[in-house]
């Protein structure tokens, strides 16, 4: 039948492809450690999707409800951790009750085949941004997010045989640090204009029919729509400062912290990708370059000029119903004549002058300001005068593996400023700590710099330029 799929692709191309197609190195490498089965089934939608653009896919219920895809997404699950939602259940408390995991996976599976299964409303909270505000997460119970990581598993080879090489987020083997570097690509090609683009509430504002139309566009199997179309509308629980709680159904967007959340916002967004590229899109009549990290894409060409605000308008608001936020959306030029920058997934992209001003300004990615300000923020909290009583030792410890996932990620480009101006804060901070306990101001040993007290003696790591893999 030509809806259904065997569990083993044909191995008559690369890879074990079939028909000549090779795969990406996300679905060429079992990198998650999946079952070997499932990994293979994932191979197969993803193959499948490939070599037919236009197959809408009728049999998938039954693959998110088979056992070993609902124990492979509860252990995906499980290594995430995450808090519970509104039932109060942990991931702890499923491993301790009674029949423990087994008896979680067997109830879904059992709800799942009868189609019984009903989502609990959503916990919703809030958590700071980088701005200062606060932005709302919504929080799935345990049972659901399991759920959900089984329709990603399969839904997700689906879609990525569709998304195009602009988009970067929430991608499997994909990447925020190739994303910059497509920007400074574009930048040396001479795409200097950037129109800096960013969308009021995207999470929030997804309007459903049309999301579910995307969705309907690859999915047949009326029963997975259902499933998708009941997470959308799950009720969302907030409660108020005296704990009492409301709910209410929403009518638009797909929660933030849903795990099947990044995959739908990310679907929809995949048509404005095809529509920037199609005959009509700037893609083709301004030899523009689109670059996409979930939400945040930015827009280059030789020229940012009305016709394609227009199409962003008409793409965007138009066609997509979301709303772009004009406080911060902006076009700046990345040229050597200008003082402009470009912030974009925590990286400045701008043009610098060397130490001494006299050779000519050269093009650099580096940490943001506002990146910097959160790492020493983490810092002041981690040496505060509230932790006056932790030994040094933990707290150089501590210290140093912030510095070191910082660095995991800002590694890109020169951030050797940065670096510098960090590595004096955190030396700082260890300082005034010490001066703290010892109620006396910090001395070194005698013949010891107190740059090496915390480095050699103190085993202090700085952030260093190639310590970090690049």
């Amino acid at each position: 039948m030509e809806g259904r799929l065997r569990d083993n692709p044909r191995h008559d191309g690369p890879l074990g492809t079939g028909a000549g197609l090779a795969l990406p190195a996300a679905f060429a490498v079992n990198g998650n450690g999946l079952p070997e089965k499932l990994f293979t089934l994932r191979q197969t939608l993803y193959l499948k999707a490939k070599r037919e653009p236009t197959f809408r896919f009728y049999t998938l219920y039954g693959l998110i409800a088979r056992l070993d895809v609902l124990e492979a997404a509860w252990a995906q699950v499980a290594a995430n951790d995450g808090a519970p939602g509104v039932d109060g259940v942990t991931i702890d408390a499923i491993i301790a009750a009674p029949g423990g995991i087994a008896t979680l996976v067997a109830t879904l599976h059992e709800e799942l085949r009868t189609k019984h299964y009903r989502p609990q409303a959503v916990r919703r909270v809030t958590i700071p941004n980088p701005n200062g505000k606060r932005r709302p997460l919504g929080i799935p119970t345990v049972r659901d997010r399991v759920v959900q990581t089984a329709a990603m598993l399969m839904l997700e080879p689906i879609w990525e045989a569709d998304f195009l090489d602009v988009s970067y987020g929430y991608r499997p083997g994909r990447s925020a640090h190739e994303a910059v570097q497509a920007i400074a690509r574009g930048v040396h090609e001479g795409k200097t204009a950037i129109y800096d683009a960013d969308l009021q509430a995207y999470f929030d504002s997804i309007p459903h029919d049309k999301l579910l139309a995307c969705v309907a566009q690859r999915i047949a199997d009326r029963s997975v729509l259902r499933l998708i179309r009941q997470w959308l509308t799950a009720p969302v629980e907030e409660r108020d400062e005296h704990g009492r709680p409301t709910r209410r159904r929403p009518t638009q967007g797909t929660p933030q912290g849903g795990v099947i959340s990044p995959l739908l916002a990310n679907l929809y967004l995949h048509w404005m990708d095809v529509l920037f590229h199609r005959q009509s899109g700037p893609g083709i009549w301004a030899q523009a370059q689109l670059v996409r990290y979930a939400d945040d894409f930015v827009i280059q060409a030789t020229h940012i000029g009305p016709a394609i605000e227009a199409w962003v308008k008409r793409t965007v608001e138009g066609w997509l119903g979301l709303t772009i936020n004009r406080e911060k959306t902006r076009i700046v030029r990345l040229d050597p004549t200008r003082a402009d920058s470009l912030t974009f997934v925590g990286y400045t992209c701008r043009y610098r002058e060397d130490r001494t001003g006299r050779r000519p300004r050269y093009f650099t990615v580096e940490p943001s300001v506002a990146a910097i300000a959160r790492l020493k923020a983490s810092l002041r909290e981690l040496t505060s005068s509230r932790r006056s009583s932790v030994p040094v030792s933990v707290m150089v410890g501590q210290c140093t593996r912030l510095l070191r996932g910082w660095q995991q990620y800002f590694h890109l480009g020169r951030p050797q400023r940065a670096y510098r101006v960090i590595n004096a804060f955190v030396l700082h901070r260890l300082h005034c700590h010490l001066g703290r306990r010892s109620q006396r101001p910090c001395r070194p040993p005698a013949g010891m710099s107190e740059y090496g007290f915390f480095t050699r003696h103190l085993g202090l790591k700085l952030l260093s330029v190639g310590a970090a893999p690049r």
